[in-house]
Parts: structure tokens; sequence; C-alpha cells
């Protein structure tokens, strides 16, 4: 926390999951991705997260289980 701050800390992030590109019946748009981010379900709710920028991160498995950030962003 903050030095001389009070109050609850703040997360700055908020996990959630790829779930493909949006599309129509025949076409598929690639610039644009379908996510779905945990605790939002209204319209309400993603309205805060619209034109945010997101990015990706892998943890890969391996002896020390680090995540860390790939080298691009989806936007």
């Amino acid at each position: 926390m903050v030095k001389g701050r009070q109050g609850e800390r703040v997360r700055l992030y908020v996990r959630g999951t790829i779930l493909g590109y949006k599309r129509s019946k025949s076409n598929q748009y690639p610039n644009t991705s379908l996510i779905q981010i945990e605790g939002v379900n209204t319209k309400e709710e993603v309205a805060w997260y619209a034109g945010l920028t997101v990015t990706v991160v892998l943890c890969v498995p391996s002896s020390s289980q680090t995540c860390l950030p790939d080298p691009w962003e989806l936007g």
C-alpha cells in the first residue's frame, strides 16, 4: 500500500478467458477478440471494461512455476 493511505488494496488485474474472434455466420474478424471476464455478467459491468487493453499472461509449467507476460498485447 502507499505510505499514508488508508483503506483496501486495489487489484490492478482481472482474470479472463479468450473465447475466440468476433464472427458472424460466414465471416470472422481477427482484429476483434471475444473475452469472458470473471465476475462480469451484465451490460452495465461490461461498459467499464470496454476499450481497455488486455495483456496475455502465460504460465509455463517448470520447476520455478513462473508466469511471464507475452511480448504482445491484445487491444
